[in-house]
């Protein structure tokens, strides 16, 4: 009996490329922080979809990227600059995962509105794809 292929966690792949490459006073994870306003700028990376490709080999992982900042000219930039980083890490060795086949799904605006008596924080949906294999 063959033991299948366990694939990488994606988010964690991510998260982890885009510490390691945009400035230490951005927030980077999976889940927006608690005091949301305080830790801007913001890059949330949560996996919404995905499949196997080629079945122990490859598959395809769907990514939500939001990105939210004081001002919506910084959260175009940074969604900007994520869409760079992920372009440019394509063909790369990760942390336990290979990317290949990275591509553009969107880019939406869509403001965060966090309450009646506060004010929106811009916000970009970056829907990004990549076909990743363990390394």
């Amino acid at each position: 009996m063959s033991i299948p292929a366990v694939f990488p966690d994606a988010e964690l792949v991510v998260t982890t490329l885009l510490r390691a490459a945009l400035p230490a006073e951005y927030t980077v994870g999976t889940e927006w922080p608690e005091d949301l306003a305080a830790h801007l700028p913001t890059v949330a990376v949560t996996r919404s979809g995905g499949a196997i490709v080629q079945r122990g080999v490859t598959e395809d992982v769907t990514l939500d990227i939001d990105i939210l900042a004081a001002a919506k000219k910084q959260a175009h930039d940074v969604a900007q600059q994520v869409r760079a980083l992920l372009y440019g890490a394509e063909g790369s060795v990760q942390p336990g995962a290979r990317l290949y086949g990275v591509r553009d799904i969107s880019l939406i605006w869509l403001p965060y509105q966090p309450g009646e008596n506060t004010d929106s924080i811009p916000r970009y949906v970056l829907v990004m794809q990549a076909r990743i294999r363990p390394a």
